[in-house]
């Protein structure tokens, strides 16, 4: 049995015990937190799963939910501007507003619970502050962003239940936290099932992949004298406007390390070289460098909803201003967080579709891409765009 193979068996099986209404151990890449959690379905938690969470866990317990739900229960963000490295997504904290009495006891917490995600609960249902920490997760799963928020709202949803989780940092006895050999131990005192992030990556890829082919070709292509054949392809999903125009040349393969520039575009920078260190800049270095080699894969990502307009916003915003210093394609869109979150686990599986594993990442940002290994993918060099 290959390792994909593997790990949609053992997706399969964490989802199975969610849908019994136990816990799993679910747990990310060792690229990113390298942590593991206890995740179980939101609708099902009772007041004996939050005391086990709370002694055995001894993390912090969250509720995660989908967007559509923090917008229902009016939830704000804890914070306007995010800085945690991970972008973890938490509003304020919540109380039930009726039947509890301190709001600590785990009775009360998994009756706050239960409240939140209750279909017909909405502000008017719970309270702020409370003992209840709610994350928002991101709309496509583990698919756009590879954490457990997402992995605990995927497992409720594959289950048949609601998509909102409960999860609680593993720890320690000793107070630091569980990796490896200890959430395996772990696991066997508790007879848990675990299960990754990665897991369940190949699993929805298997099974409910976000971005589908729209249309491919073949042809030659020219740059600055040299012509060589490339293949074009165009992408999409279902969940966002954004489409992806993918150049390969030569013979990809996971197993060779392969020039790849992954550019957020805006048209009018790109076609006239606007905007300080432009996109058209990038965009010529980044091809000069794939055809030098005779092998690489460039992404243009392309909003739908970005009208000529809109880029001549962008574009024209910083005139007269210093030009940044950093990647355009990253820092001049003014993406949230979120959408870059979006942009990566999306471009992530264009990437594997076109049979990149290990990538020379043209960029000149230090941005690291935590969780990029959950899609199969790893940055082995940064070659910087001069």
């Amino acid at each position: 049995m290959t390792k994909v193979a593997e790990g949609v068996v053992r997706a399969a099986a964490a989802i199975e015990e969610i849908r019994q209404g136990r816990m799993v151990v679910l747990t990310d890449h060792e690229d990113r937190e390298n942590e593991g959690d206890l995740a179980m379905a939101a609708e099902r938690v009772r007041p004996e799963d939050i005391n086990f969470m709370a002694t055995h866990g001894r993390g912090l317990i969250c509720l995660t939910m989908m967007p559509d739900k923090v917008k229902q229960l009016g939830l704000r963000m804890m914070v306007t501007d995010n800085e945690s490295p991970y972008n973890t997504a938490f509003t304020v904290s919540i109380e039930a507003r009726e039947g509890v009495s301190t709001g600590i006891s785990a009775a009360d917490r998994s009756h706050t619970i239960r409240t939140a995600i209750d279909p017909a609960s909405d502000a008017r249902h719970v309270i702020s502050p409370g003992h209840v920490f709610p994350l928002r997760a991101q709309t496509g799963g583990v698919l756009v962003r590879a954490g457990q928020t997402e992995g605990s709202v995927d497992l409720a949803r594959l289950a048949g239940m609601l998509p909102a989780g409960v999860i609680c940092e593993i720890m320690n006895e000793d107070g630091s936290m569980a990796r490896h050999d200890d959430l395996r131990r772990f696991c066997e005192k508790h007879k848990l099932v675990q299960c990754s992030i990665s897991d369940l990556v190949q699993y929805r890829l298997h099974h409910e992949p976000l971005v589908s082919l729209s249309a491919s070709s073949r042809i030659e292509m020219t740059f600055e004298g040299q012509t060589r054949m490339a293949e074009f392809f165009v992408f999409s999903t279902p969940i966002s406007q954004l489409e992806f125009l993918a150049i390969r040349l030569g013979t990809v393969t996971p197993e060779k390390s392969v020039l790849v520039r992954m550019h957020q575009g805006c048209m009018i920078s790109d076609l006239f070289n606007l905007g300080g260190p432009s996109g058209k800049l990038q965009l010529d270095q980044s091809l000069r460098r794939i055809f030098s080699e005779g092998c690489g894969v460039l992404v243009y990502m392309q909003n739908q909803n970005d009208s000529l307009g809109t880029c001549f916003s962008q574009t024209f915003a910083s005139s007269g201003k210093e030009a940044p210093s950093g990647d355009s394609s990253e820092a001049a869109t003014g993406a949230s967080a979120a959408h870059r979150d979006t942009n990566y686990g999306l471009g992530a599986q264009v990437l594997k579709y076109l049979n990149v594993g290990q990538m020379r990442l043209m960029t000149n940002s230090d941005q690291r891409f935590h969780g990029i290994r959950a899609y199969g993918l790893e940055v082995v060099e940064r070659v910087p765009l001069g």
